[in-house]
């Protein structure tokens, strides 16, 4: 394992991982539907209940015609009427990746992941690729046929969401973290889809040690291929910050862009994010508001974008207005694990890294 350099310890990191991955998912829930809660459709939500800036978790609605329903569980999930993290599966699937590591160590298989879910997780609290993926396995078939075996779903973002585990686990060492993030991804995932969990990984893991986003964005493209779209994206993102052109413009460009692929394919997703982590420029609370008011899969960027910035930053230096409100308290579909405490679930990860062969 890489030692992490200086700035906040490694128990803390870790710790500001899974805060900050559970603050930005309760932040993004009640507008996750990219096709009805845009952009534009969001700020002007925020505009009406005078939370722009936004600096803490979303405003109940302001009422007024115009706007579309938030989604069904809002009410868990905005400022004053939060008591622990509702549940969700950007949250369930960092939880079953510390029970797979738990398990089965660093080695473990793809098949061994496919099993965890036939024992640990619900059927109808997955969705899209891992939806396709369980029936698949239900229905006897192995890896890699779980992935491609009438799943269209193969690109889009829940391979991603899966890897934060193997950064967490991997402080220093992004390679690794990639390895690990694929062997999972597989089971459910092809191309991009794969790309987006092996990038994710890396970048959480590189931000242990990394002098800032830069760099652990750039650490984060050498895991996976130069020529594929994701990393084309991630790349177009950071040219155009370094252009100093607005965040806003950035987003239209890279919407234009990346047109048609839909609102949870991995590519557009992470523009969104690689966007709301540069132009966030280490700030924790920014970084996630950013990322959130990007739109698409709000609920899952808010998720990696807080995870990263969290491990930058270390858990002491988020802002009290997103840990507070939490009260330790994780709910969960994952089996055994409903009502475990966060500070339980990042003293479990810390011993991983140490045990790490």
């Amino acid at each position: 394992m890489t030692p992490v350099e200086t700035g906040p310890g490694l128990a803390d990191r870790v710790r500001g991982g899974w805060l900050g991955r559970i603050a930005g998912n309760m932040l993004g829930k009640p507008v996750e539907q990219g096709e009805v809660w845009t952009r534009e459709r969001i700020d002007r939500y925020l505009r009406r209940a005078g939370a722009l800036p936004l600096t803490d978790y979303l405003p109940e609605p302001p009422g007024g015609d115009g706007l579309p329903p938030l989604r069904p569980e809002w009410r868990q999930c905005v400022r004053g009427h939060i008591h622990g993290s509702c549940r969700d599966d950007d949250v369930d699937y960092a939880i079953l990746g510390l029970d797979l590591l738990e398990t089965h160590g660093f080695r473990f298989t793809t098949e061994q992941v496919g099993d965890l879910w036939l024992l640990r997780l619900p059927y109808r609290q997955t969705f899209t690729a891992e939806r396709a993926a369980y029936r698949n396995l239900a229905n006897g078939l192995r890896p890699p046929l779980t992935a491609t075996y009438d799943n269209p779903y193969q690109e889009w973002i829940g391979a991603l969401i899966r890897a934060d585990v193997y950064g967490w686990a991997c402080p220093g060492e992004p390679r690794r973290a990639a390895a690990l993030a694929r062997r999972d991804a597989v089971l459910s995932h092809t191309g991009n889809g794969v790309y987006g969990a092996m990038f994710a990984a890396a970048l959480i893991s590189a931000a242990f040690t990394a002098p800032g986003v830069r760099g652990a964005l750039d650490e984060a493209l050498a895991v996976i291929p130069a020529g594929c779209r994701l990393a084309r994206t991630v790349r177009r993102v950071v040219s155009l910050h370094e252009t100093r052109m607005t965040w806003e413009d950035t987003l239209t460009t890279l919407a234009e862009e990346t047109s048609g692929l839909g609102w949870i394919h991995t590519v557009p997703n992470a523009a969104v994010l690689t966007a709301g982590l540069l132009y966030g420029d280490g700030d924790f609370t920014r970084t996630i508001a950013l990322t959130v008011r990007g739109g698409l899969d709000t609920d899952s960027n808010g998720a990696t974008a807080g995870s990263v910035a969290g491990v930058l930053t270390g858990a002491a230096a988020i802002p009290p207005q997103w840990t507070e409100p939490l009260e330790d308290t994780v709910r969960s579909a994952v089996f055994g694990f409903d009502g475990v405490r966060i500070s339980e679930l990042a003293e479990r990860t810390l011993r991983l890294t140490e045990a790490a062969p």
